[in-house]
């Protein structure tokens, strides 16, 4: 798929997931019905951890009790939901792409308690600093043939105080702060290859990071307590690197079985969620060792961000 028509797909929603996450991808039929996400839930409890997963197709974040799997609650009214991220709060941020908004919840609450707005791009991507409390949003532009950025907003409120864009990745997707406050980040290149580079913290630019594996279909990014983890769609694998200067260098891999298409992926201690548009559930994962999933969550559509809160 071409830059230029970028925008005009994006919005065609069964072609928007497509392109988002790396191309080629095929969403299920519909049956006539609604997925089983959509149907009536229980109230969201009032304690214990959350797993929010958002669908691109249906417009929706579908909230579930975490680790059993059993919907909750439905939030409504986005459009396009993209990436997701939480703070130390257990507050959840959902970039809701056809919007150029992203918008914050309550653990456990059924509106919007904030909504930042992120105008001229399409935000796909967040994450939260847990030193600073910042949040980074990464963005591809509302022009097909322009330049996209990732934003900081102070302390995850108002408007992005800081721009930074790379002339070497045309689209900024996925991003993650580690636990000292340096941002990784991957996109795309005005060719659709894979790009990767890293915000330290307190720099003024963004530094590009070559890493010694190849990535051919571009796919999450999240610090993991230790390693940098990148996945790769195309081979359904999540590649631990660690990072020195300009460079990356794997450390170890974590193949999932089973898995067709996964977008962003959530590392939440030994378990990897990861929400599979090719598959329309999402899997949960042993990490690192991978393999077969331990538990999927069936009933989805074309579901692409996933975050636990606590």
């Amino acid at each position: 798929m071409n830059r230029p028509n970028f925008v005009r797909v994006a919005f065609c929603l069964c072609a928007a997931f497509t392109f988002l996450a790396g191309c080629g991808s095929q969403l299920p039929a519909s049956n006539g019905l609604l997925p089983a996400a959509v149907q009536p839930a229980r109230p969201a409890p009032k304690g214990g951890a959350l797993l929010y997963i958002s669908d691109t197709l249906t417009s929706d974040v579908y909230v579930y009790s975490y680790p059993k799997g059993k919907l909750v609650t439905t939030l409504q009214d986005f459009s396009v939901p993209g990436g997701e991220c939480v703070d130390a709060s257990g507050d959840v941020f959902v970039a809701n792409t056809g919007d150029s908004d992203i918008l914050e919840y309550a653990h456990g609450g059924k509106a919007p308690i904030a909504k930042l707005k992120d105008p001229g791009y399409f935000p796909v991507g967040c994450s939260v600093d847990p030193q600073s409390g910042n949040l980074a949003v990464t963005n591809f532009p509302f022009n097909g043939s322009g330049q996209g950025d990732v934003v900081i907003y102070n302390q995850a409120k108002g408007r992005p105080k800081h721009h930074y864009a790379d002339a070497a990745i045309a689209d900024m997707l996925l991003c993650s702060y580690d636990g000292s406050g340096n941002l990784f980040l991957d996109g795309l290149t005005s060719a659709s290859a894979f790009a990767f580079a890293e915000l330290p913290k307190g720099a003024s630019k963004l530094t590009d990071i070559t890493l010694d594996r190849s990535i051919v279909s571009a796919g999450g990014v999240e610090w993991d307590g230790k390693y940098v983890a990148v996945g790769d769609q195309s081979t359904s694998t999540i590649y631990q690197f660690s990072i020195s200067g300009t460079s990356g260098t794997e450390e170890g891999s974590t193949q999932l079985s089973g898995a067709t298409q996964i977008f962003q992926f959530w590392i939440d201690g030994t378990k990897l969620i990861g929400p599979d548009s090719g598959a329309a559930d999402a899997g949960i994962w042993n990490y690192p060792a991978g393999g077969a999933p331990v538990k999927t969550i069936a009933g989805l559509y074309a579901p692409l961000g996933a975050v636990v809160s606590r």
